[in-house]
Formats: structure tokens, C-alpha cells, sequence
């Protein structure tokens, strides 16, 4: 990964999509140490995370993870969930984040050198390019590794650099759920060797 240190970089992070591709390969994000590498890279600006939130629920599981996030340095960008019921019967929920994290990372742009986007969603190769267009450099985080692949072709190809999100799994990934045993650390890494190596 290509961060130069005099780079105001901007972490725009589409949660749902981060979260299933994560899951896919079997690992959680570490969002302290999400942060830290960016931090150690270049001028991280903002860490922005979007979600949808059910309403109506007293408790929502995602819940705890939005509010240790906007305690801990990142920007919630947050909207309700809509219900609804489709053309066969089923009960749907929709929630999606697309339009804010481009109405976003398009105002934030003249503040920023290098927008990071962690997404595959295909929906964001015209944002990527828009940003080109101002002059930033894109970099895309998602994987290759899952069958079908999270990131859309389209979106990798326009992208000025794509990470294999496989690839950070060392440095930002934490066992998934409950496979962490008694005694491991998630946090016993040395940070510092592996940012290097970015």
C-alpha cells in the first residue's frame, strides 16, 4: 500500500460491506488498530463509518460497535432501516449507505490527497472516478479471495490502488467471535514491523 506521509488521507468505511467480507474469510476488523495504521501512514483526517440502524428496536446487535466507534475516533454516519414487504410476500429490510458516503467523500474531497474507501460495492466506480477527476488518488480495500470476489471488477479497475484486504489481515484482523481462546491477546502484535511492510 502507497501512502505517502504528507498525504490528508480520509477513511470512508461502507460498515455492511466491510463487515460481510470480513466474515467471509473467517475475521473481525479491529477498529483500534484500523486507526493506528492509517494514523502511522499519512495525515488521517477523518474515519468515517456508515450504517444502517433498525429503528424500531429496542437493541440493535450492531449497537455496541457504533457507539465504541464514535467514542473512539471515528464519524458515524448513520439513517434508519426502511421495511418493507416485496412483490412475493417476504418481509424486507433495506438500509443502504451508497449516497451519503459519495455526497461525503465528494465535499471532503478539496480537504483530502488520498480518499481510502473500504468497499467492493461496484455503485462506487463512478464516485472513484469523479475523485480522480478532482486530482485525489483512490485506493479500494476488499477482496479477491471469496467465491464470487466482494469487489466488483469495474470498481478494482478504476480504483488508483486496490488492497486485498487478506492482505492487512495480520495487522487490523482479530479472530472471529468466539473462536478467540483463553490467554490469546488480540492486541500482541508488533504494530510497527507490520506498517513497515505496508
Amino acid at each position: 500500500m502507497t501512502v505517502y506521509p504528507s498525504e490528508r488521507i480520509a477513511l470512508f468505511i461502507d460498515g455492511a460491506n466491510l463487515y460481510a467480507t470480513a466474515r467471509s474469510l473467517g475475521f473481525d476488523i479491529d477498529y483500534k488498530k484500523l486507526l493506528e495504521v492509517f494514523r502511522a501512514k499519512g495525515r488521517l483526517i477523518r474515519a468515517l463509518y456508515y450504517t444502517a440502524l433498525p429503528e424500531d428496536q429496542e437493541y440493535s446487535s450492531i449497537r455496541p460497535l457504533v457507539d465504541w466507534l464514535d467514542y473512539n475516533g471515528y464519524t458515524m454516519v448513520t439513517k434508519p432501516t426502511k421495511e418493507f414487504t416485496d412483490s412475493s410476500g417476504r418481509r424486507k429490510i433495506k438500509g443502504n449507505m451508497d449516497i451519503e458516503l459519495a455526497v461525503d467523500a465528494m465535499e471532503l474531497a478539496e480537504h483530502l490527497d488520498h480518499i481510502i474507501i473500504f468497499s467492493g460495492d461496484g455503485d462506487f466506480r463512478s464516485l472513484v472516478e469523479a475523485l480522480q477527476m478532482k486530482g485525489k488518488r483512490v485506493t479500494v480495500v476488499s477482496t479477491l479471495s471469496t467465491q464470487p470476489p466482494m469487489i466488483a471488477d469495474e470498481l478494482r479497475r478504476q480504483a488508483d490502488q486496490f488492497i486485498e484486504i487478506t492482505d492487512l489481515e495480520e495487522v487490523i484482523g482479530r479472530k472471529s467471535g468466539n473462536n478467540m481462546q483463553i490467554g490469546d491477546d488480540p492486541f500482541d502484535i508488533d504494530l510497527d514491523e507490520h506498517v513497515a511492510e505496508l
